[in-house]
Parts: C-alpha cells; structure tokens; sequence
C-alpha cells in the first residue's frame, strides 16, 4: 500500500469494508425467512419475525451511515447535528459503548459532516470493553474542531487503526481495520483540515481541525 492510497485501491478497500458489514444483517433475514418458510419450525416464527426485524434495521442504519460516511450521500449539500447524530447512534446502538453527544445543532458541509461520522464512529470503536464516547464541536479562530474522546477501562486503538490515522501505509494486519481510519484521515486532509490523535490508559482522543 502506497503513502496515498490510489483511488482503485481505495474503492476497492471501502468496497469490501461495506460488504463486511453488510452480509451479517442480511444473512440474517435470510436466515429468518428461512425459518418462516419452514414448516418444522413453526414455533420459532416470533423469533424469525424478531431476528428480521432487528437486522433489518441494522442494514438500514448501515446503508444510511455509509451514504455519508463514505459517499455523496443525497442532493443535500448540507447536515444537520441531530440527522448526524442519528446516524451514528443507528451505528452504535447495541454496543458496549455510551454515545455521549454533544455537537451543536448547526449545518455542516459534506466533508465536515463525513469527518464527523467516521470520527463518532472510531470513537466509539475504540472502546471494545465499554465506556464513554464523548462526541463535541466548537468552533475556534474560524476553525472546525470536531473531537472524539473515549474514556473506558480498556480505551485502545488497533495497530491498523493508529496507522490509518496517521496517513500512513498499513504495514500488516487486517485492511478492513486499516481502511475507515485511512479513509477519516484522507477527509480531513481533502478537506483542507488536519487529524491528530492522542492516547494514553483508558483514554483516546481523535480531533479534527476544519475550515468553516
């Protein structure tokens, strides 16, 4: 993998992040609908009906947060706090860590908007045991900070992750734990921003630093 990624490697890396993620909710329709159309199983239909349901609106929180988070998203040329808001928390609903939101109900443009989703989301992926996901904006000097902090017993970043972050190159490990993290880098820097990390025990602090 090169310093910067070519945009082939890069579709291809979010291409097959996407697919990850999405082919364990909808294995699980399958599966529920499977157990429906089974005659033997008739018993289990509340469950089938359930585990349909559930991973339904998984893969329709997936889709929404992806549209954003990796794409153009819709027409819209802006965001509000609270739809980003409900996409991450769409994100992050069953997990171990708490979202603790607290942007401000304001407009932000496409790329400030694709920062802050994949940085919330990192955020709270960094706290695998549990914790708290502090997600804040303020704005500083005419600038966008946009911070993640996670606070939890074991509050950690992959190696792949702390790479991705840095714009470096993965080294070795897993791409698909490699490539948001690039990708949160690669948005920030496109954007005319910067992307620092900060980690010590039990504490990860992500920020971005934007122009308005």
């Amino acid at each position: 993998m090169t310093e910067t990624a070519s945009p082939t490697e890069l579709a291809t890396l979010v291409a097959a992040k996407l697919c990850h993620d999405f082919i364990s909710p909808a294995g699980a329709i399958v599966s529920g609908l499977d157990l429906l159309n089974d005659p033997s199983a008739q018993d289990m239909r509340d469950d089938a009906i359930g585990l349909i349901d559930q991973s339904a609106r998984k893969m329709v929180a997936l889709v929404g947060f992806a549209r954003v988070a990796f794409g153009a998203a819709t027409t819209s040329e802006t965001f509000d706090g609270p739809e980003l808001q409900a996409l991450v928390a769409g994100m992050t609903e069953g997990g171990r860590a708490a979202l603790d939101w607290r942007v401000e109900a304001r407009a932000f443009a496409k790329p400030q908007a694709r920062t802050l989703v994949n940085l919330a989301y990192l955020t709270a992926a960094a706290l695998p045991s549990g914790g708290t996901a502090v997600i804040a904006s303020r704005v500083e000097e005419g600038r966008l900070i946009l911070e993640g902090v996670a606070e939890g017993a074991r509050a950690r970043l992959k190696p792949e992750a702390a790479e991705g972050l840095a714009g470096r190159p993965l080294s070795e490990g897993l791409q698909g734990q490699w490539i948001q993290p690039y990708w949160l880098w690669l948005t920030a820097r496109d954007a005319g921003g910067t992307l620092s990390v900060a980690t010590e025990e039990g504490r990860v602090v992500l920020t971005a630093d934007l122009p308005l």
